[in-house]
C-alpha cells in the first residue's frame, strides 16, 4: 500500500512538472522574437479564441443565466428569514464573481475546447503529422502548444468577465421581480461587496485555469502515439485532469487569499 501511494505521489509529480515545462516552453516562445512563421501562429491563435470563446457564447450565456437566477432565487427566500436581506448583492460578489464564474467557464471549456484540442492533436499524432513536422525542423511549441495555449487563455478571460456579467442580470431579473429591487440599489449592492481583492482574483483565476486547461489538453494529444484507440482514452484523461487540476487551482488560490 505504501509502495503504491508513494509511486503515485512520484507520477504526480511528474505530470506537474512535464505540465510546467510545457507552459514555460510555450511561454518562452510567445516571448522569442521570431522572423518565420508568425503569421501562421497569429492565425492559429485567432482560430482558437474564435473556437474557444465566440462558439462558446450561447452555451455559456444560458448557463449564466441560469445560474444568476438560481443564486438569487435560493438567496432570496432565505436571507429575508435570517434578517439579512441587505445581502444579495455580497451573495453575487462571493458565489459567482469569486467563485462560481472562473470556475464554471473553465468546467465549459475543459469540456468543449479543450477536448477538442487533445483529440486534435490526437490524430495529427496518429497521421504523424507530429513527427513530419518534427522531421522538417518545425518547432512543436511554436506552431501548435503556444498558440493554442495563448488562444484559450484570452478566450478564458473574456469569458469569465462575461459570464459574471450575464449572471448579474440573471440574477438582478429575479431580484427584481421577486424581491422588487430596483436596478440602481441592485448595482450599488454588488459594487459596495466587491473589493480590489475580488478584482484581483477574479482576473487571476481565468489566466491560472486557462493555462492548466490548454497545457493539459496538448499534453495528452501529443502523447498519443499510434494507435486510434488512444485519441478518447488521451481525451477522457485530459477532460478529467484538466477538471482535478482547475478544482486544485481554485483551492490554492482562495484559501490563502480569503483565510489569511
Amino acid at each position: 500500500m505504501m509502495e503504491w501511494v508513494g509511486q503515485k505521489v512520484l507520477d504526480a509529480f511528474d505530470y506537474a512538472r512535464a505540465l510546467w515545462k510545457l507552459i514555460v516552453r510555450a511561454a518562452w516562445e510567445l516571448a522569442r522574437p521570431a522572423e518565420r512563421g508568425r503569421q501562421e501562429a497569429l492565425r492559429v491563435i485567432t482560430r482558437q479564441v474564435l473556437f474557444t470563446g465566440v462558439d462558446a457564447l450561447p452555451v455559456t450565456s444560458t448557463i449564466a443565466l441560469m445560474l444568476g437566477m438560481i443564486v438569487i432565487t435560493q438567496a432570496g427566500t432565505q436571507l429575508p428569514k435570517l434578517g439579512a436581506g441587505g445581502l444579495v448583492g455580497s451573495i453575487i460578489v462571493i458565489v459567482i464573481i469569486r467563485e462560481l464564474g472562473p470556475l464554471v467557464t473553465a468546467l465549459i471549456i475543459a469540456g468543449r475546447s479543450g477536448t477538442a484540442i487533445a483529440t486534435e492533436l490526437g490524430n495529427m499524432s496518429v497521421n504523424r503529422e507530429v513527427t513530419a513536422l518534427t522531421l522538417m525542423g518545425i518547432p512543436l511549441q511554436r506552431f501548435i502548444v503556444m498558440p493554442r495555449m495563448v488562444g484559450v487563455v484570452v478566450a478564458m478571460f473574456c469569458l469569465t468577465v462575461y459570464f459574471d456579467l450575464v449572471a448579474v442580470l440573471g440574477g438582478f431579473l429575479i431580484a427584481n421581480a421577486q424581491l422588487t429591487i430596483p436596478f440602481e440599489a441592485f448595482i450599488e449592492g454588488i459594487t459596495r461587496a466587491l473589493s480590489l481583492a475580488d478584482v484581483g482574483f477574479t482576473a487571476l483565476k481565468p489566466l491560472a485555469f486557462g493555462a492548466a486547461v490548454a497545457a493539459i489538453c496538448c499534453h495528452h494529444g501529443l502523447s498519443v502515439k499510434a494507435s486510434l484507440t488512444e485519441v478518447p482514452q488521451q481525451t477522457t484523461k485530459a477532460m478529467i485532469n484538466s477538471v482535478t487540476v482547475c478544482l486544485v487551482l481554485d483551492l490554492l488560490i482562495t484559501v490563502p487569499a480569503y483565510l489569511s
